[in-house]
């Protein structure tokens, strides 16, 4: 099993180079003139992804091969306030920049809209808020020029005090989206709510892809093993909607999440690096029949906790670990 790792928005190797700088409602309005204010917001999404195609250039130079996007790669982009606000024309050949040095490199790249983003919600004005997230996510996605194999990826959200009203509030909700939002979609089981099982219903019904996360499997579990559902979750991602735009000879591969805990009192906080035994249990387990498979590290540490990784994976080169590049081994049954 070929198996790649990436890492998250941020990185400690590459120094100055934040995609994430932002700038406060209270600030904006604290600037007399509405098109200056506006002229700013530009210029710091500008310099956000100015950085953005940094850290792709540094990946590059790393031999990274998957990374996740900011999500605040624009300032305010999304508040009801600016409205009549639209950055893209501005941005456009920023945006272009980085979906063509992407596509030069054969990178898989993702978002994963915040908490904010929720589909079981009861409230309209909650669920009219995650919808324009959710349009603002592809937007970003299509001024860079990427397709659908590029994705968005989400939790179900709160269970309200009715978890199978809220997982089905979620299905009705998903079904409102327009086609091209739910081709980019992916859910995710959370530490505290919707479990694997619950998750991996709602996209069996959805023919929405799952992307396990082993760690919050590991804090919010029926006492499944991560890897007892894998068959399972692995077939998600042969739905329609997974391989949306995916080259019939390259299909998109699964995609999980790995993270450690930061303590034994703070299990569900991510630690600043990896253990590599849990993972390499779990990789092992499915090794067999899966062909190949994204990792997405979220730890606190970013690129330096996936070199870390990689250093400490190379120790298992006798135990059927195969070093391929910087970012990549292939895993043996």
């Amino acid at each position: 099993m070929l198996v790649r790792f990436g890492y998250v928005a941020m990185s400690v190797l590459v120094e100055n180079a934040s995609p994430s700088r932002t700038m406060t409602m209270a600030s904006f309005k604290k600037i007399d003139d509405r098109e200056a204010a506006i002229r700013k917001l530009e210029r710091i999404a500008a310099e956000n992804l100015h950085n953005t195609l940094r850290l792709l250039r540094h990946n590059k130079g790393s031999h990274i091969h998957v990374y996740r996007f900011s999500s605040k790669l624009i300032p305010l982009a999304t508040h009801e306030d600016l409205m009549d606000w639209d950055p893209f024309p501005a941005l456009q050949s920023d945006f272009a920049a980085i979906g063509d040095f992407v596509k030069e490199n054969g990178m898989r790249v993702s978002f994963h809209p915040d908490h904010f983003t929720v589909l079981s919600t009861p409230r309209e004005e909650v669920l009219r808020n995650s919808m324009r997230d959710l349009r603002h996510h592809v937007r970003m996605l299509d001024a860079m020029g990427l397709n659908a194999t590029a994705k968005n990826n989400i939790h179900i959200g709160g269970a309200y005090g009715d978890k199978p009203s809220a997982a089905l509030r979620f299905e009705e909700n998903f079904l409102k989206l327009d086609r091209d939002i739910q081709e980019r979609m992916t859910l995710e089981n959370d530490d505290k709510t919707f479990n694997v099982p619950e998750t991996l219903a709602v996209c069996q019904h959805l023919g929405l892809p799952m992307v396990l996360d082993i760690h919050h499997q590991w804090v919010n579990n029926e006492g499944e093993q991560p890897w007892d559902l894998w068959p399972d979750i692995w077939k998600t991602w042969q739905s329609p909607l997974a391989q949306a735009d995916s080259p019939a000879d390259r299909p998109l591969p699964p995609k999980i999440h790995v993270s450690s805990p930061k303590s034994e009192k703070d299990i569900r906080g991510h630690a600043d690096g990896v253990e590599v035994e849990p993972l390499l249990s779990f990789l092992r387990h499915i090794a067999a029949d899966t062909p190949e498979l994204d990792v997405m590290i979220e730890a606190k540490r970013k690129d330096e906790a996936l070199v870390q990784l990689m250093q400490k994976l190379a120790f298992y080169h006798e135990e059927g670990v195969e070093w391929v590049d910087e970012s990549t081994v292939i895993i043996h049954p």
